[in-house]
């Protein structure tokens, strides 16, 4: 079985410096990818500012307005709330999900973090795991987070099950890249295929290593960096997807 996977911070589907909204943008440029299953990050469930701000904003969640018609099945991750509105983590399917759960791993009450682990149903009975990720700016947190998504893994990813874990890992010093190598055998696709991590941030003219996609149970095929226009326009991250297959015997 081939997959394609994509993950994108869409940056609550505003242009940078929040000029703009671009989520029709963005919904095109994704369906143009043909991702099986998308990974999304800073997705906006819900701001009723911006619903006022701009006249073409979207009546349904973030994460449903881009799902429709194309990927069948979605989850959604709530992790900041505040009084206008909620934000998160979201992943899009064009396979059945079976389960999804969103995990608490906030360093602090002012930036709030989660694993959204989705467990999602293939061909012939086989499952696989998915889980989307937002790290936190400081170094602490993050290695709280990655112990929390290791300790994850570990417990409830049967070995004999595939993994993908993708996000924005704000991890330019790779410090928790190595950890999910070493201490959960996951690769992650751009080195497997290039030698190194994608440079994904700013999207005009990538120069930090910031957003990753690990497997565990597949081979990357192919990889790619999608940056530049019309990405630059939309997100200042650029996306990245991955051409994976599954390992004989998974």
């Amino acid at each position: 079985m081939k997959l394609r996977v994509l993950t994108h911070n869409i940056h609550k589907g505003l242009s940078q410096f929040n000029r703009r909204m671009v989520m029709n943008e963005l919904r095109a440029e994704l369906r143009d990818i043909g991702a099986d299953i998308v990974f999304l990050q800073e997705v906006q469930g819900q701001h009723h500012g911006h619903a006022l701000r701009f006249h073409n904003w979207p009546e349904a969640p973030q994460y449903e307005f881009l799902a429709d018609q194309v990927w069948q099945d979605h989850a959604y991750g709530r992790n900041a709330v505040y009084d206008h509105g909620h934000h998160g983590n979201a992943i899009l399917s064009r396979f059945p999900i079976l389960s999804s759960e969103n995990q608490d791993v906030s360093g602090h009450a002012l930036e709030r973090r989660g694993i959204l682990h989705c467990v999602i149903g293939l061909a012939q009975g086989k499952r696989l795991h998915c889980m989307c990720v937002h790290l936190a700016l400081t170094e602490r947190s993050r290695s709280r987070q990655i112990g929390a998504l290791i300790k994850r893994m570990q417990s409830l990813v049967p070995e004999d099950e595939p993994l993908i874990v993708a996000g924005d890992f704000n991890d330019w010093r790779n410090l928790a890249g190595k950890r999910l190598v070493v201490e959960s055998g996951l690769s992650e696709a751009f080195r497997d295929r290039h030698g190194k991590a994608a440079r994904s941030f700013p999207s005009a003219l990538p120069l930090f290593r910031l957003d990753r996609i690990y497997t565990r149970g597949f081979s990357v095929i192919h990889a790619q960096v999608h940056h530049g226009l019309p990405w630059s326009r939309i997100s200042d991250h650029a996306a990245l997807s991955a051409d994976i297959e599954l390992k004989p015997g998974r």
